[in-house]
């Protein structure tokens, strides 16, 4: 029989260290190229966006097709939404959703630097 050995390491320290990780290697390669870090950083948007969508909607109890006519679209409209891959999110749409979702949407600026460190890249992301 073998034995496991049992993690001091609390369930998000492990979950830290593995996005620690993934973030020196995302970093190595894309090392100070700019260009590649803004296609990062706006892919990382996305997925945001459509996962406060998702999780919002979940939330709610309610499916892509009940928060479609709460809104006036179709499905489909509400799953492009909810995909990380879709890039055409408009402000309007989104206060739609948050309205439908009785939420508001929020939206900050935040300083954007030119040149960062490793250790700032990886908070970024």
């Amino acid at each position: 029989m073998r034995k496991t050995r049992k993690s001091t390491l609390t369930k998000d320290e492990r979950k830290e260290g593995k996005q620690s990780d993934a973030l020196k290697i995302i970093h190595r390669i894309t090392g100070d190229n700019p260009e590649l870090r803004e296609m990062i950083a706006e892919e990382k948007l996305n997925a945001h966006i459509a996962h406060t969508i998702y999780q919002a909607r979940t939330k709610a109890g309610l499916t892509q097709k009940e928060l479609a006519k709460r809104i006036g679209t179709q499905q489909p409209v509400i799953a492009r939404l909810e995909d990380a891959d879709y890039e055409r999110h408009s402000l309007t749409m989104l206060q739609r959703v948050a309205a439908a979702l009785n939420q508001k949407v929020k939206i900050s600026f935040v300083m954007a630097r030119e040149k960062r460190d490793p250790q700032e890249f990886a908070r970024a992301l």
